[in-house]
Protein backbone atom coordinates (compact mmCIF):
# COMPACT_ATOMS: atom_id res chain seq x y z
CA UNK A 1 0.00 0.00 0.00
CA UNK A 2 1.23 3.40 -0.84
CA UNK A 3 0.32 6.85 -0.58
CA UNK A 4 1.35 10.13 -2.31
CA UNK A 5 3.23 12.99 -0.71
CA UNK A 6 3.72 13.35 3.01
CA UNK A 7 2.67 11.53 5.90
CA UNK A 8 0.79 14.18 7.87
CA UNK A 9 -0.13 12.89 11.39
CA UNK A 10 -4.00 14.49 12.61
CA UNK A 11 -4.13 14.84 15.99
CA UNK A 12 -7.75 14.14 17.93
CA UNK A 13 -9.11 13.76 21.25
CA UNK A 14 -9.05 9.72 20.76
CA UNK A 15 -5.05 9.87 19.35
CA UNK A 16 -3.43 10.00 16.81
CA UNK A 17 -5.37 9.58 12.77
CA UNK A 18 -2.66 8.70 10.03
CA UNK A 19 -4.44 9.29 6.92
CA UNK A 20 -5.21 6.04 5.05
CA UNK A 21 -3.16 4.12 7.84
CA UNK A 22 -4.26 3.89 11.43
CA UNK A 23 -5.49 5.80 14.48
CA UNK A 24 -3.91 4.75 17.78
CA UNK A 25 -4.20 5.83 21.21
CA UNK A 26 -2.16 9.41 22.55
CA UNK A 27 1.11 9.03 22.15
CA UNK A 28 3.49 12.01 23.67
CA UNK A 29 6.68 11.10 22.94
CA UNK A 30 5.84 10.81 18.74
CA UNK A 31 6.81 7.21 19.04
CA UNK A 32 3.89 6.08 16.77
CA UNK A 33 4.61 8.71 14.16
CA UNK A 34 8.27 7.44 13.75
CA UNK A 35 7.51 4.28 13.90
CA UNK A 36 4.78 4.41 10.83
CA UNK A 37 7.68 6.78 9.00
CA UNK A 38 9.81 3.26 9.48
CA UNK A 39 7.34 0.99 8.05
CA UNK A 40 6.26 2.75 5.41
CA UNK A 41 10.46 3.01 4.15
CA UNK A 42 11.32 6.75 4.57
CA UNK A 43 14.33 5.68 6.75
CA UNK A 44 15.35 1.74 7.52
CA UNK A 45 17.85 3.01 9.91
CA UNK A 46 15.51 4.62 12.67
CA UNK A 47 15.09 2.61 15.45
CA UNK A 48 11.75 2.81 16.97
CA UNK A 49 9.90 1.52 19.81
CA UNK A 50 7.46 -1.28 19.79
CA UNK A 51 3.95 -0.31 19.52
CA UNK A 52 1.54 -2.71 20.84
CA UNK A 53 -2.07 -3.14 20.16
CA UNK A 54 -4.97 -4.45 22.10
CA UNK A 55 -7.59 -6.80 19.99
CA UNK A 56 -10.01 -4.22 19.63
CA UNK A 57 -7.55 -1.87 18.00
CA UNK A 58 -6.35 -4.45 16.14
CA UNK A 59 -9.98 -5.54 14.67
CA UNK A 60 -10.23 -1.88 14.06
CA UNK A 61 -7.47 -1.64 11.84
CA UNK A 62 -8.06 -4.84 9.85
CA UNK A 63 -12.03 -4.14 9.66
CA UNK A 64 -12.47 -7.50 11.30
CA UNK A 65 -14.92 -8.89 14.26
CA UNK A 66 -12.95 -8.90 17.35
CA UNK A 67 -14.10 -12.55 16.94
CA UNK A 68 -12.39 -13.43 14.67
CA UNK A 69 -9.23 -12.59 15.95
CA UNK A 70 -10.04 -14.92 19.18
CA UNK A 71 -11.07 -17.90 16.75
CA UNK A 72 -7.36 -17.38 14.52
CA UNK A 73 -5.54 -17.63 18.16
CA UNK A 74 -7.22 -20.75 19.02
CA UNK A 75 -6.71 -22.10 15.45
CA UNK A 76 -2.88 -20.60 16.34
CA UNK A 77 -3.68 -19.17 12.74
CA UNK A 78 -3.83 -15.34 11.79
CA UNK A 79 -1.13 -12.80 13.42
CA UNK A 80 1.57 -13.79 15.68
CA UNK A 81 -0.28 -12.24 19.50
CA UNK A 82 1.51 -11.99 23.07
CA UNK A 83 0.24 -13.00 26.14
CA UNK A 84 1.15 -11.02 28.97
CA UNK A 85 -0.78 -12.05 32.20
CA UNK A 86 -3.75 -12.75 30.48
CA UNK A 87 -3.96 -9.59 28.40
CA UNK A 88 -3.11 -10.17 24.63
CA UNK A 89 -1.17 -8.01 22.85
CA UNK A 90 -0.30 -7.60 18.75
CA UNK A 91 2.88 -5.80 17.93
CA UNK A 92 2.26 -3.72 15.43
CA UNK A 93 5.73 -4.30 13.15
CA UNK A 94 4.48 -8.38 13.57
CA UNK A 95 1.32 -8.10 12.17
CA UNK A 96 2.28 -5.57 9.23
CA UNK A 97 4.75 -8.31 8.26
CA UNK A 98 2.28 -10.78 8.64
CA UNK A 99 -0.61 -9.07 6.70
CA UNK A 100 2.05 -8.82 3.34
CA UNK A 101 2.59 -12.61 4.01
CA UNK A 102 -1.06 -12.76 3.04
CA UNK A 103 -0.92 -11.03 -0.40
CA UNK A 104 -1.80 -13.12 -3.40
CA UNK A 105 -1.35 -12.65 -6.84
Amino acid sequence: MTRNGPITPVRGGRGVLLPGWIRTRPDPAGLLTASVVHLVGMDPTTQIAPTFLTQRELAELLQLPERTLEDWRLAHTGPPYLKLGRHVRYDLHDVLAWVQEQRHG
